[in-house]
């Protein structure tokens, strides 16, 4: 069954980055698009990323651009989210999926916070 293990949060200063890793199993994760997501404290999820299979390709909503990249090393099937001048509204738990999986297939996620 599709396995999605994130790590890589942790508490941050405003400014900080972090970088998080998402490790797959369960499914060819090299054939699949993946995406990160969040949710803040009393939020709904929210779409962060984008990345088609072979990596080429990735989009990014509008609030991180310019901070975050994601990648990908299908040979390690792992996902990966770069965060850089983190924010107070970063704060939220972080999680993989494929891109159109269901939210189910969610795994822990991994905690962010960004605060002074």
């Amino acid at each position: 069954q599709v396995q999605l293990v994130e790590s890589g949060g942790g508490l941050v200063q405003p400014g900080g980055s972090l970088r998080l890793s998402c490790a797959a199993s369960g499914f060819p994760f090299h054939s699949y698009d993946m995406k990160w997501v969040r949710q803040a404290p009393g939020k709904g999820l929210e779409w962060i990323s984008i990345i088609n299979n072979s990596g080429d390709s990735t989009s990014y909503t509008d609030s991180v651009k310019g901070r975050f990249t994601v990648s990908r090393d299908n040979t390690r099937n792992t996902l990966y989210l770069q965060m850089n001048n983190l924010k107070p509204e970063d704060t939220g738990v972080y999680y993989c999926l494929k891109r159109f999986g269901t939210p189910d297939e969610r795994g822990q996620g991994t905690q962010v916070t960004v605060s002074s």
